[in-house]
């Protein structure tokens, strides 16, 4: 099994929806249309890199990198990883911690002093993340914005 850590290319929107569609399976799919215009818009964000793992072909998991500049720290930029997804069939088998290494690798080629992420509750997710050598050093605070859309429990992750 050779796994290809890259950026994200046009022709590999349709199996980042395939796993954004694990990640929020409640998600209300997006138009064909809706999609690209997105995606057109992400892949064009200036220190935007969707990093995505190829087997052979085949999307097998992604995570989102959006480096920041940043006033503070002499200038040093911050790494901000979001939507880490490894498809199912594809979990614990390195394809994370391959991801996670791109990462940090994306971060020091840029200059950044730190990369943050929030991990969703869940043992596995945590310890998933120390091991790629990430601490839990903050707490980390969300507000949904979901306009239309009922608010899911307090606590929830919705």
């Amino acid at each position: 099994m050779t796994i290809t850590i890259r950026p994200a290319s046009q022709t590999d929107l349709h199996g980042l929806l395939a796993l954004y569609a694990e990640l929020n399976p409640d998600d209300t799919p997006l138009s064909a249309e809706s999609a690209g215009s997105i995606w057109k818009a992400v892949r064009h964000q200036q220190g935007r890199t969707v990093l995505v793992a190829d087997l052979d072909g085949t999307l097998v998991g992604t995570a989102d990198c959006v480096v920041l500049p940043n006033l503070t720290r002499g200038g040093r930029s911050i790494l901000v990883v979001e939507n880490v997804v490894v498809s199912n069939a594809h979990r614990r088998r390195g394809v994370g911690r391959h991801l996670m290494e791109a990462a940090v690798q994306l971060a020091e080629s840029t200059g950044c002093y730190k990369i943050q992420l929030l991990a969703a509750d869940g043992y596995e997710a945590h310890t998933f993340y120390e091991a790629c050598g990430f601490r839990p050093l903050a707490q980390g605070f969300r507000r949904y914005l979901d306009r239309g859309r009922p608010a899911g429990p307090a606590g929830s992750d919705r």
